[in-house]
């Protein structure tokens, strides 16, 4: 199990971790929301741990950002709050599960268990083609040996288009399978998702992998001299 813990108080989050990876858990610890944020999903991480109450981006409002950017994994939150209406706003934030401070190890490690049960063991399988790999454990498109971290909603558009490679999509096909049919995301907004994955494909020398289709859609298509 490998799960990313952010905690504040460093006093707890060292026995935390300590503790935790002693029980054959690998911990990737950070002392706030800023910087779990930025590695969230970086790892594959089977669980979030993260305090509600951190400087900065507190921990209910990362989980907040990461549900409205459809992060898929678990969140367990840690938190002193144990009235009930904080408990329905830490659930309705979206986290998996809640657990009150003080709390028993015994409990977190049943309930981090519980949690990656939940997931279960599948894995989608990679998207490859001429060269580009789609890695849904790591949120990741890499080439010729170079890779960039995507966001959720930039990594559905990509594995939307690769698994269609040579087809065209329109483009409310891609806003209806992407942002969902009751979003009220619009063609703009869609350009500028498209726009900000092209500059990260720049990175591994894909920029030209995604082709505009004026006034129908997008398609997904390497230029002959990307092998």
């Amino acid at each position: 199990m490998k799960i990313l813990l952010a905690e504040d108080d460093l006093r707890l989050g060292k026995m935390l971790k300590t503790i935790l990876s002693k029980n054959g858990i690998n911990v990737k610890w950070v002392t706030n929301g800023e910087s779990a944020y930025d590695e969230c999903y970086a790892d594959g991480y089977d669980v979030l741990v993260l305090d509600w109450m951190m400087p900065g981006m507190s921990g209910i409002k990362l989980c907040s950002v990461l549900r409205s950017e459809d992060y898929q994994g678990k969140i367990l939150m840690l938190t002193a709050r144990d009235s009930l209406d904080d408990k329905v706003n830490g659930l309705n934030a979206g986290a998996d599960d809640y657990l009150v401070k003080p709390f028993a190890v015994a409990e977190l490690l049943a309930r981090l268990n519980a949690l990656v049960r939940r997931q279960g063991s599948y894995m989608e399988e990679n998207v490859e083609y001429k060269g580009f790999v789609l890695n849904s454990g790591d949120y990741t498109i890499s080439y010729g040996g170079s890779k960039v971290q995507l966001r959720p909603r930039e990594f559905k558009l990509i594995e939307l288009l690769l698994r269609n490679a040579g087809k065209i999509i329109p483009r409310d096909v891609i806003l209806e399978r992407v942002w969902g049919i009751e979003s009220d995301i619009t063609e703009n907004n869609l350009d500028v998702h498209i726009g900000a994955l092209r500059r990260k494909l720049k990175e591994i020398k894909g920029e030209t992998l995604i082709k505009t289709i004026r006034g129908v859609g997008y398609l997904a298509e390497a230029d002959d001299n990307v092998r």
